[in-house]
């Protein structure tokens, strides 16, 4: 799981985004972060379904 720091800076600068251009060092840690919630959903979310079984 992500930390809630993390979650909470991709939320700042998403909010920031919204309200102005960010800056190349700001968009650079936006995209990182984004890419690290999204490895992380999918690892959690792929467990998930590993963890299904289909009874007839």
């Amino acid at each position: 799981m992500l930390s809630k720091e993390k979650i909470q800076r991709i939320n700042e600068l998403a909010k920031l985004s919204k309200t102005r251009e960010l800056t190349l060092q700001e968009k650079k840690e936006q995209d990182t972060l984004r890419k690290e919630y999204i490895k992380v959903f999918r690892s959690s979310f792929r467990k998930q379904l590993d963890s299904i079984e289909i009874v007839d």
